[in-house]
């Protein structure tokens, strides 16, 4: 029997899988992420602490489309990275009992290729599977397929830090006007 779980969640209330997809309302429960920058639709399924799967609707009313290229509109790769972590970060942080008061960094890419561009009106399936996992820090791999066919790859690691140390840093440093 497979570790992948059905399509549910533990219960309304709860925004853990226990196994299988989230909808938006789900993933914005656990991404501090929003609109222009929240890039998941959909999660299909997660084998918590192993992989996780995921959607991106890729239409031409994303906002990098405006400048990335006008007439021939292409995804930025970057974005398309993004897309990774921020899955990743779902699966990761689906595992972290105090998720409310982490963020989880982006750290680093490894590895990067980009093998075919990605248009309005693709669908991005997102693929990420944990390489290592610890309650610091964490080190994926993704994939993303646009019908079928490997559009990215790239490995990502990540850190997880505390809100509220986020918050101090911010306010630590601002610094009054030069005269």
């Amino acid at each position: 029997m497979s570790e992948t779980l059905n399509a549910q969640v533990t219960d309304s209330n709860s925004s853990t899988p226990s196994g299988g997809g989230l909808d938006i309302s789900r993933i914005q429960a656990i991404l501090p992420h929003r609109y222009p920058f929240l890039l998941l639709d959909r999660v299909l399924e997660v084998e918590p602490k192993k992989k996780i799967v995921a959607l991106k609707n890729v239409t031409i009313n994303e906002p990098f489309f405006a400048g990335h290229f006008p007439g021939t509109p292409i995804m930025p790769g970057v974005m398309i990275v993004e897309a990774m972590a921020q899955a990743g970060a779902v699966l990761l942080l689906t595992e972290i009992e105090d998720r409310d008061q982490k963020l989880i960094f982006f750290t680093g890419i490894e590895r990067a290729r980009f093998r075919r561009p990605v248009v309005p009106g693709d669908q991005l399936r997102i693929e990420v599977e944990v390489l290592a996992w610890r309650r610091i820090a964490g080190r994926m791999e993704g994939k993303c397929f646009v019908d079928g066919k490997l559009v990215t790859e790239a490995t990502l690691s990540c850190a997880v830090v505390d809100r509220d140390r986020t918050k101090a840093s911010g306010q630590n440093s601002s610094r009054e006007p030069a005269e």
